[in-house]
């Protein structure tokens, strides 16, 4: 009867438990998908399983954390061979620093410092000479200022106008020809039209010569 008493708690409790995870499961589930029966499948999750997942996963990390030590280990191995190259590199460069001094300070005894060790040329530490006042000067006189597009322009044409200019006067331009031709026929006409005149007042003249003679001879008869 104990016996009995108890199996029936068991199930009594065990179907609540249900239940309990059924009406959580319904407050979770999203709007829409409510299930109205309670016939759903049960899924109950055994402990020998969870004991043996739990077991995997140290193992796992055990196996990882071995797997760590032993990279780490590795790394400092292969690092041991860099640092004494580049120890041996910089005890190297220490030696030729010093080697490099000495033999520079008798040369230069004023040079001190990171001066005697590093020679930098910037192009924007370059010291100007000082020029005289004559030389600049002479500097601004040899120096052309830049023109722009439109002065050249002008520059050119006058400088192809004063070209043309002196090719016409030397008379060397189809222009030039044309004005000479011009002008010589103006000279010729001008020529004949005065010899013309010439001809014809001496021809007056003689006219009027005669004239005179005829009337000096009839005054002559009637006296």
């Amino acid at each position: 009867m104990i016996i009995y008493g108890g199996l029936r708690c068991c199930h009594v409790i065990r179907s609540y438990c249900c239940d309990l995870s059924y009406n959580f499961n319904l407050f979770t589930m999203p709007r829409g998908k409510f299930v109205n029966h309670k016939g759903r499948n049960r899924f109950f999750t055994n402990p020998e399983e969870l004991e043996k997942q739990r077991r995997l996963e140290e193992k796992k990390r055990q196996w990882r954390k071995n797997k760590g030590q032993e990279s780490s280990s590795e790394d400092e191995d292969d690092d041991e061979p860099k640092a004494s190259g580049v120890n041996k590199a910089k005890n190297s460069a220490t030696e030729s620093d010093s080697e490099s001094e000495s033999e520079s300070e008798p040369e230069g005894g004023k040079a001190k410092g990171v001066e005697n060790l590093i020679e930098v040329e910037n192009p924007n530490r370059i010291q100007k000479k000082s020029k005289k006042l004559s030389q600049l000067n002479q500097s601004l006189d040899t120096e052309k200022p830049e023109l722009s597009r439109r002065e050249r322009e002008q520059l050119e044409k006058q400088r192809a106008y004063m070209s043309y200019q002196k090719l016409h006067a030397a008379g060397k331009t189809d222009e030039a020809r044309a004005d000479l031709a011009r002008l010589a026929i103006i000279k010729q006409q001008r020529e004949e039209a005065a010899k013309r005149r010439e001809e014809e007042k001496k021809q007056k003249e003689m006219a009027q010569q005669k004239k005179t003679e005829l009337t000096q001879k009839a005054l002559g008869k009637k006296s």
